[in-house]
Protein backbone atom coordinates (compact mmCIF):
# COMPACT_ATOMS: atom_id res chain seq x y z
CA UNK A 1 0.00 0.00 0.00
CA UNK A 2 1.31 3.71 -0.27
CA UNK A 3 2.96 5.91 2.35
CA UNK A 4 -0.36 6.57 4.41
CA UNK A 5 -1.48 10.46 3.03
CA UNK A 6 -1.01 11.97 6.37
CA UNK A 7 2.37 11.05 6.75
CA UNK A 8 2.63 11.55 3.15
CA UNK A 9 1.58 15.67 3.17
CA UNK A 10 4.00 15.64 6.77
CA UNK A 11 7.06 14.57 3.77
CA UNK A 12 6.14 17.09 1.52
CA UNK A 13 6.16 19.77 3.94
CA UNK A 14 9.46 18.65 5.41
CA UNK A 15 11.52 17.36 2.26
CA UNK A 16 13.41 21.07 1.56
CA UNK A 17 13.49 21.49 5.76
CA UNK A 18 16.56 19.40 6.10
CA UNK A 19 19.55 19.93 3.88
CA UNK A 20 21.06 17.34 1.84
CA UNK A 21 24.58 18.18 2.41
CA UNK A 22 25.13 16.65 5.62
CA UNK A 23 28.73 17.65 5.88
CA UNK A 24 27.27 20.51 6.66
CA UNK A 25 24.19 20.07 8.93
CA UNK A 26 25.28 20.85 12.57
CA UNK A 27 24.11 18.72 15.07
CA UNK A 28 23.24 21.20 17.91
CA UNK A 29 20.99 23.00 15.62
CA UNK A 30 19.22 19.92 14.19
CA UNK A 31 19.08 18.58 17.78
CA UNK A 32 17.50 22.39 18.84
CA UNK A 33 15.17 22.46 15.24
CA UNK A 34 13.59 18.96 16.46
CA UNK A 35 13.11 19.75 19.79
CA UNK A 36 10.55 22.02 18.96
CA UNK A 37 8.96 20.69 16.01
CA UNK A 38 8.29 17.44 17.91
CA UNK A 39 7.46 18.51 21.01
CA UNK A 40 5.09 21.26 19.68
CA UNK A 41 2.88 18.42 17.82
CA UNK A 42 2.53 16.19 20.85
CA UNK A 43 -1.11 15.39 22.09
CA UNK A 44 -0.17 14.36 25.62
CA UNK A 45 -2.95 11.92 27.70
CA UNK A 46 -3.54 12.73 30.91
CA UNK A 47 -1.61 10.04 33.55
CA UNK A 48 -2.28 10.09 36.84
CA UNK A 49 1.22 11.51 37.94
CA UNK A 50 4.58 12.12 36.10
CA UNK A 51 7.87 12.80 38.12
CA UNK A 52 10.67 14.78 37.31
CA UNK A 53 13.97 13.02 39.16
CA UNK A 54 17.88 13.40 38.42
CA UNK A 55 19.56 10.65 39.40
CA UNK A 56 23.08 10.35 40.44
CA UNK A 57 25.46 7.30 39.25
CA UNK A 58 29.09 7.06 40.44
CA UNK A 59 30.77 9.92 38.15
CA UNK A 60 27.95 11.83 36.22
CA UNK A 61 23.99 12.76 36.80
CA UNK A 62 20.99 12.14 34.52
CA UNK A 63 17.66 12.93 34.39
CA UNK A 64 14.59 10.31 33.85
CA UNK A 65 10.79 11.22 33.79
CA UNK A 66 8.92 8.87 35.94
CA UNK A 67 5.18 8.36 34.55
CA UNK A 68 2.42 6.34 37.08
CA UNK A 69 -0.49 4.63 35.97
CA UNK A 70 -1.95 4.86 39.44
CA UNK A 71 -1.35 1.29 40.50
CA UNK A 72 0.28 0.63 44.10
CA UNK A 73 3.55 -1.31 43.37
CA UNK A 74 3.54 -1.60 39.32
CA UNK A 75 5.66 -3.15 36.60
CA UNK A 76 7.44 -0.89 35.16
CA UNK A 77 9.05 0.14 31.81
CA UNK A 78 12.55 1.51 31.68
CA UNK A 79 12.12 3.52 27.84
CA UNK A 80 14.86 5.06 25.33
CA UNK A 81 13.99 7.48 23.27
CA UNK A 82 15.32 7.87 19.55
CA UNK A 83 17.20 9.98 17.51
CA UNK A 84 20.26 8.66 15.93
CA UNK A 85 22.05 8.92 19.27
CA UNK A 86 22.11 13.17 18.68
CA UNK A 87 18.82 14.11 19.15
CA UNK A 88 15.53 13.79 21.01
CA UNK A 89 15.04 14.64 24.88
CA UNK A 90 12.57 13.33 27.89
CA UNK A 91 10.45 16.27 26.05
CA UNK A 92 10.39 15.19 22.63
CA UNK A 93 9.19 11.65 24.12
CA UNK A 94 6.64 12.49 26.56
CA UNK A 95 3.45 11.77 24.53
CA UNK A 96 4.44 8.37 24.06
CA UNK A 97 5.32 7.35 27.76
CA UNK A 98 2.60 8.59 28.76
CA UNK A 99 0.21 6.45 25.98
CA UNK A 100 2.23 3.37 27.35
CA UNK A 101 1.98 3.77 30.68
CA UNK A 102 -1.99 4.06 30.25
CA UNK A 103 -2.31 1.79 27.90
CA UNK A 104 -0.08 -1.44 29.96
CA UNK A 105 -1.31 -0.07 33.40
CA UNK A 106 2.52 0.40 34.30
CA UNK A 107 4.88 3.07 35.27
CA UNK A 108 7.22 4.15 32.26
CA UNK A 109 10.73 5.35 33.26
CA UNK A 110 12.32 7.51 30.45
CA UNK A 111 16.05 8.15 30.41
CA UNK A 112 17.72 11.00 29.23
CA UNK A 113 21.25 9.62 28.23
CA UNK A 114 23.88 11.63 26.88
CA UNK A 115 23.91 12.48 23.48
CA UNK A 116 26.67 13.12 20.73
CA UNK A 117 28.98 14.09 19.13
CA UNK A 118 29.47 15.54 23.03
CA UNK A 119 29.13 11.53 24.14
CA UNK A 120 30.42 9.12 22.09
CA UNK A 121 30.06 5.57 21.46
CA UNK A 122 29.74 3.85 24.09
CA UNK A 123 28.71 6.58 26.49
CA UNK A 124 24.66 6.21 25.82
CA UNK A 125 25.08 2.49 26.33
CA UNK A 126 27.00 2.90 29.59
CA UNK A 127 24.12 5.67 30.63
CA UNK A 128 21.46 3.38 29.54
CA UNK A 129 22.46 0.10 31.31
CA UNK A 130 23.66 1.65 34.56
CA UNK A 131 20.50 3.96 34.77
CA UNK A 132 18.68 0.89 34.69
CA UNK A 133 20.75 -1.05 37.23
CA UNK A 134 19.97 2.37 39.48
CA UNK A 135 15.96 1.98 38.61
CA UNK A 136 16.83 -1.97 39.63
CA UNK A 137 18.33 -1.19 42.50
CA UNK A 138 15.23 1.49 43.64
CA UNK A 139 12.16 -0.70 43.08
CA UNK A 140 10.70 0.40 46.59
CA UNK A 141 11.08 3.72 46.56
CA UNK A 142 10.20 4.05 42.68
CA UNK A 143 6.77 2.04 43.88
CA UNK A 144 7.53 -0.75 40.77
CA UNK A 145 7.88 -4.62 40.86
CA UNK A 146 11.42 -5.57 40.63
CA UNK A 147 10.33 -8.80 39.04
CA UNK A 148 8.49 -7.31 36.20
CA UNK A 149 10.68 -4.76 34.90
CA UNK A 150 10.80 -3.95 30.87
CA UNK A 151 12.79 -2.46 28.76
CA UNK A 152 11.48 -0.13 25.83
CA UNK A 153 12.17 2.02 22.85
CA UNK A 154 12.51 3.81 19.43
CA UNK A 155 15.17 4.08 16.60
CA UNK A 156 18.03 3.77 18.57
CA UNK A 157 16.79 3.63 21.79
CA UNK A 158 15.39 0.55 21.04
CA UNK A 159 18.72 -0.83 20.31
CA UNK A 160 19.67 0.51 23.79
CA UNK A 161 16.95 -0.79 25.43
CA UNK A 162 18.05 -4.47 23.47
CA UNK A 163 21.72 -3.82 24.49
CA UNK A 164 20.59 -3.06 27.92
CA UNK A 165 19.13 -6.43 28.22
CA UNK A 166 21.65 -8.12 26.61
CA UNK A 167 24.41 -6.54 29.21
CA UNK A 168 22.16 -7.54 31.84
CA UNK A 169 22.41 -11.28 30.46
CA UNK A 170 26.16 -10.79 30.30
CA UNK A 171 26.62 -8.84 33.95
CA UNK A 172 23.87 -11.14 35.40
CA UNK A 173 21.83 -8.17 36.89
CA UNK A 174 18.97 -7.06 36.69
CA UNK A 175 16.27 -9.38 35.96
CA UNK A 176 14.46 -7.96 32.49
CA UNK A 177 11.27 -9.77 31.83
CA UNK A 178 10.44 -8.37 28.64
CA UNK A 179 11.84 -5.94 25.38
CA UNK A 180 9.39 -3.82 23.89
CA UNK A 181 11.07 -2.53 20.40
CA UNK A 182 10.29 0.22 17.53
CA UNK A 183 12.05 -0.06 14.64
CA UNK A 184 15.78 -0.96 16.13
CA UNK A 185 18.61 -0.38 14.83
CA UNK A 186 20.00 -3.40 15.27
CA UNK A 187 22.90 -4.38 12.40
CA UNK A 188 22.46 -6.82 9.69
CA UNK A 189 24.31 -10.04 8.66
CA UNK A 190 23.19 -9.32 5.48
CA UNK A 191 25.75 -7.32 3.44
CA UNK A 192 22.70 -4.77 1.83
CA UNK A 193 19.29 -5.56 3.18
CA UNK A 194 16.62 -4.59 0.56
CA UNK A 195 14.95 -2.02 2.65
CA UNK A 196 17.86 -0.10 2.46
CA UNK A 197 17.83 0.07 -1.20
CA UNK A 198 14.68 1.10 -2.15
CA UNK A 199 13.82 3.01 0.96
CA UNK A 200 17.20 5.06 0.64
CA UNK A 201 15.49 8.30 -0.24
CA UNK A 202 12.48 10.16 0.42
CA UNK A 203 11.40 8.46 3.74
CA UNK A 204 12.37 11.41 5.78
CA UNK A 205 15.23 8.70 7.29
CA UNK A 206 17.28 8.56 4.06
CA UNK A 207 20.91 6.77 3.62
CA UNK A 208 22.57 9.81 3.88
CA UNK A 209 21.29 11.12 6.84
CA UNK A 210 22.09 7.14 8.45
CA UNK A 211 25.97 7.91 7.86
CA UNK A 212 25.90 11.21 9.25
CA UNK A 213 24.20 9.84 12.23
CA UNK A 214 27.29 7.00 12.72
CA UNK A 215 29.52 10.05 12.01
CA UNK A 216 28.68 11.60 14.85
CA UNK A 217 28.18 8.97 17.46
CA UNK A 218 31.02 6.14 16.45
CA UNK A 219 34.67 6.99 16.25
CA UNK A 220 35.38 4.88 13.37
CA UNK A 221 33.11 2.47 11.31
CA UNK A 222 34.64 -0.47 13.03
CA UNK A 223 32.41 0.11 16.17
CA UNK A 224 29.58 -0.90 14.27
CA UNK A 225 30.49 -4.47 14.22
CA UNK A 226 30.65 -4.11 18.19
CA UNK A 227 27.26 -5.96 19.58
CA UNK A 228 26.64 -2.84 21.72
CA UNK A 229 26.38 -1.21 18.42
CA UNK A 230 24.69 -4.00 16.40
CA UNK A 231 23.03 -6.54 18.91
CA UNK A 232 22.31 -9.06 15.91
CA UNK A 233 25.98 -9.86 16.42
CA UNK A 234 25.88 -10.75 20.23
CA UNK A 235 26.36 -14.23 21.69
CA UNK A 236 23.61 -14.18 24.44
CA UNK A 237 20.76 -13.80 22.14
CA UNK A 238 19.00 -17.00 22.56
CA UNK A 239 18.99 -15.69 26.68
CA UNK A 240 16.93 -12.61 25.90
CA UNK A 241 13.33 -12.42 27.45
CA UNK A 242 10.44 -12.16 25.12
CA UNK A 243 10.08 -9.60 22.62
CA UNK A 244 7.73 -7.05 21.29
CA UNK A 245 9.18 -5.82 17.96
CA UNK A 246 7.50 -3.49 15.28
CA UNK A 247 8.61 -2.30 12.30
CA UNK A 248 7.21 0.19 9.23
CA UNK A 249 7.01 -0.80 5.31
CA UNK A 250 8.79 2.17 4.37
CA UNK A 251 11.77 2.58 6.37
CA UNK A 252 15.20 1.91 5.21
CA UNK A 253 15.68 -0.21 8.60
CA UNK A 254 12.89 -2.39 7.92
CA UNK A 255 14.39 -5.52 7.14
CA UNK A 256 17.23 -5.38 9.81
CA UNK A 257 14.89 -5.47 12.48
CA UNK A 258 12.73 -8.39 10.80
CA UNK A 259 15.85 -9.87 10.20
CA UNK A 260 16.60 -9.39 14.05
CA UNK A 261 13.11 -10.57 15.00
CA UNK A 262 13.74 -14.07 12.93
CA UNK A 263 16.93 -14.75 14.41
CA UNK A 264 15.59 -14.12 18.15
CA UNK A 265 12.73 -16.50 16.69
CA UNK A 266 15.56 -19.04 15.34
CA UNK A 267 16.94 -19.12 18.86
CA UNK A 268 13.73 -20.30 20.79
CA UNK A 269 12.67 -16.60 22.26
CA UNK A 270 9.25 -15.71 21.88
CA UNK A 271 8.60 -13.06 19.46
CA UNK A 272 5.87 -10.82 18.57
CA UNK A 273 6.39 -8.97 15.26
CA UNK A 274 4.57 -6.51 13.26
CA UNK A 275 5.59 -4.23 10.14
CA UNK A 276 2.89 -1.77 9.65
CA UNK A 277 2.09 -0.75 6.25
CA UNK A 278 1.74 2.58 4.95
CA UNK A 279 4.28 3.83 7.75
CA UNK A 280 7.67 5.31 7.91
CA UNK A 281 10.31 5.25 10.72
CA UNK A 282 9.80 7.57 13.24
CA UNK A 283 6.02 6.49 13.11
CA UNK A 284 5.63 6.86 17.10
CA UNK A 285 5.97 10.61 16.78
CA UNK A 286 3.82 10.94 14.39
CA UNK A 287 0.94 8.76 16.74
CA UNK A 288 -0.96 11.65 17.84
CA UNK A 289 -2.38 12.63 14.30
CA UNK A 290 -1.95 9.61 12.20
CA UNK A 291 -4.92 6.85 13.32
CA UNK A 292 -2.59 4.05 12.06
CA UNK A 293 0.13 5.52 13.68
CA UNK A 294 -1.59 5.33 16.83
CA UNK A 295 -3.16 2.10 16.50
CA UNK A 296 0.71 0.30 16.15
CA UNK A 297 1.29 2.13 19.44
CA UNK A 298 -1.34 1.21 20.87
CA UNK A 299 -1.11 -2.70 20.12
CA UNK A 300 2.38 -2.53 21.71
CA UNK A 301 1.47 -1.20 24.72
CA UNK A 302 -0.91 -3.79 24.84
CA UNK A 303 0.82 -6.64 24.06
CA UNK A 304 3.33 -5.09 26.92
CA UNK A 305 0.28 -4.73 29.26
CA UNK A 306 -0.24 -8.73 28.14
CA UNK A 307 3.00 -9.72 29.05
CA UNK A 308 3.52 -8.22 32.60
CA UNK A 309 0.27 -9.43 33.57
CA UNK A 310 0.93 -13.09 32.33
CA UNK A 311 4.34 -13.95 31.75
CA UNK A 312 6.10 -15.49 34.17
CA UNK A 313 9.54 -14.06 35.05
CA UNK A 314 12.72 -15.84 34.71
CA UNK A 315 14.77 -18.22 37.05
Amino acid sequence: MPVNPTIQFYLNQFQNQLSTTYDQLDPFELRRQEDAMMTRFQHKEHVHEVEERVIVLPDRSLPIRIYRSGRTIAPALVYYHGGGYVTGSLDTHDAICRTIANEADCTVISVGYRLAPEHKFPTAVYDSYETLVWIADHTSELQIDAERLAVGGDSAGGTLATVCALMAIERGRPLVMHQLLFYPVTGTEENLPLSLIDYANGYLLDEGLIRWFQQQYFHDESELMHPYASPIFSDHLGDLPPTTLLTAEYDPLRDLGRAYANKLISLGVPVMYQNYDGLIHGFVNYYTYVPEARRAVKEAAQSLGHAFHTQKTRP
